[in-house]
């Protein structure tokens, strides 16, 4: 039995090394980093590798730093900056990224480059630009099926998969939109932990400090981007996969109602039709506008719809990207902490002044929500979407059986928020009479917050997005001001405001358990901090425009 354990460890751990092999030779060699700029502090953004090392041009430098997505794309459009010399300056930037903070699985960084040397041939050619995301470069969460490409989703097992025959339906959309697509980044091992790391691939290290997490599960995305190695990223998010590595890593982030943009085919290690929440696929980026853009042209332009069987027939309701309510016309309600799951200070403090800056320009505060009463509790909704997800992990520990690789810590840990209250379903029931009481649990959590928001007359809710910053690796544990909008399908925005200051928040705040992460003011300093916007389901569009005004507030 012994010998047939090691025999099993050997060979996933070669499988594993020939992937690295594989995936380092795909990096041109021109684009490799000396053995010194591989040596590099903490403060990956502060030390501004992409300049130190030589390898991007001063243009590439300015391409990829000072331009949002939004204005590449009247750049492209308009033929003032060729979609080569953009998808090559991403793609430099990434590789770069790569070497340093593990945040890429798959690249095909020659086929990216002769479609963007396509595009710019169709662009002179025709007078016009081929779809409304003409030349731009786009990074994909691993999850997300490429033809050509292999999809490990974390699973060694799964490098036997041979490479997707089909894309994914976002990923045939955003081809026929005229996108470019270069990576796929990295996610955790089950995709179900907020530290993105997997046997595979390694851990995804935070560019703003490297000893802290990057967030999950669409950790890789996060990392990338605020590395400025994609100007626009998509993600998907069931318990906060969007969020986290958005806040973790200090960008913007949205989680749309599920099924607003297609989701079908993408690589998947759970079964289908279980009973459960529902995940959605969303952006990542540098700004709202950009947000905006991205669920503009997937929604509207991209007519949802005729690419994936599941997504709905809504078109994106444009008119409200330029309403403009008079000042202090928001109602918005603040949700009240949760004593299970209290805030750290400098998520706190982070609240409160954006809070104060609201107030200020006339919006009206409300708060909201009830930790005493389950409708309106965070802890009681954490524990019901728990009780959910309790349908998936036998799938996905027969995944990592099937290769005797290891469990990563984070995974290990299994974290769940049981230390809060006891399950709201006896797990003993039957099975369909256990499916039928989650369903009346979630319809009484539904009712009583879509009580709030119509007696309340809300035009948006406040939240943190989580209890802490990014904190230590593998320390991040349950996800509850993330899972609870899940739970109710409920549109959400990432804003990043503030940073953790240990001269603002001196005093270590501990939890007393080791299932929630503590607060260590010299651990997490100069950490982004972050808040949430969240609407009522399908209510998307009010959700980024809300932002939006908020965004604009909290930052004057």
């Amino acid at each position: 039995m012994a010998n047939e354990r090691n025999t099993l460890a050997i060979r996933w751990q070669d499988l594993v090394a020939q992937k690295r092999r594989e995936c380092q030779e795909k990096i041109p060699p021109e684009w490799t980093l000396s053995t010194d700029l591989l040596v590099v502090p903490p403060r990956l953004l502060e030390y501004d590798l992409p300049r130190r090392s030589g390898l991007l041009s001063e243009i590439e430098l300015d391409i990829t730093e000072n331009f949002s997505a939004t204005q590449l794309l009247a750049k492209l459009a308009s033929g003032e900056v060729s979609s080569l010399a953009v998808t090559t300056a991403f793609c430099k930037r990434a590789a770069i990224a790569q070497q340093v903070i593990s945040c890429l699985t798959e690249t095909f960084f020659s086929q990216a480059l002769d479609r963007a040397h396509f595009l710019d041939t169709y662009l002179a050619r025709e007078g016009k630009p081929i779809g409304p995301l003409h030349g731009l470069p786009i990074s994909l969460k691993d999850s997300f099926c490429v033809e050509g490409v292999q999809s490990t989703i974390g699973y060694v097992s799964f490098l036997n998969n041979p490479p997707e025959t089909r894309n994914s339906s976002l990923v045939e959309m955003l081809l026929q939109l005229g996108a470019v697509l270069y990576v796929k980044t990295n996610i955790p091992q089950t995709a179900m932990t907020a530290d993105s790391e997997n046997n595979i691939f390694g851990r995804t290290l935070n560019p703003h400090n490297t000893s802290l997490t990057a967030g999950g599960s669409s950790g890789g995305e996060g990392a990338l981007i605020a590395f400025r190695g994609s100007i626009l990223g998509v993600g998907t998010d069931v318990a906060g996969s969007i969020r986290i590595p958005s806040l973790c890593c200090g960008i913007y982030g949205f989680k749309p109602t599920a099924d607003r943009i297609p989701y079908g085919g993408q690589a998947r290690g759970s079964m289908k039709g279980l009973p459960g929440l529902t995940a959605a696929a969303g952006p990542l980026a540098h700004s709202i506008e950009d947000l905006q853009l991205f669920m503009r042209v997937a929604v509207g332009y991209g007519q949802a719809w005729e690419y994936d069987e599941t997504a709905v027939g809504i078109p994106w309701l444009s008119d409200l990207r330029v309403t403009e309510k008079r000042k202090g016309s928001l109602r918005i309600g603040v949700l009240s902490e949760d004593r299970h799951f209290p805030l750290h200070p400098p998520v706190k403090r982070a609240l409160e002044r954006a809070i104060a800056a609201l107030t200020r320009d006339g919006h009206r505060i409300i708060r909201v929500g009830n930790q005493d009463k389950d409708g309106l509790s965070v802890a009681y909704a954490s524990r019901l979407a728990y009780q959910y997800f309790t349908y998936g992990p036998r799938i996905n520990m027969n995944h990592i059986a099937a290769s005797g690789e290891r469990l990563v810590k984070s995974v290990a840990r299994f974290d769940n928020p049981l230390f809060s209250g006891p399950l709201p379903v006896d797990q003993e029931l039957e099975p369909f009479q256990k499916i039928e009481q989650l369903h009346i649990a979630r319809q009484r959590v539904s009712d009583a917050w879509r009580q709030v928001w119509v007696e309340q007359k809300l035009d948006a809710i406040l939240a943190p997005g989580a209890q802490n910053t990014a904190v230590g690796h593998d320390t991040y544990a349950w996800p509850p001001y993330t899972v609870m909008w899940n739970l109710l399908d409920y549109p959400a925005c990432i804003i990043p405001f503030d940073k953790a200051s240990k001269e603002q928040d001196p005093e270590n705040m501990t939890t007393g358990d080791a299932v929630q992460p503590d607060y260590h003011p010299d651990e997490v300093d100069g950490a982004p901090c972050a808040i949430q916007v969240i609407t009522p389901r399908f209510q998307d569009e009010k959700c980024l425009w809300a932002a939006d005004i908020i965004d604009r507030s909290i930052h004057a």
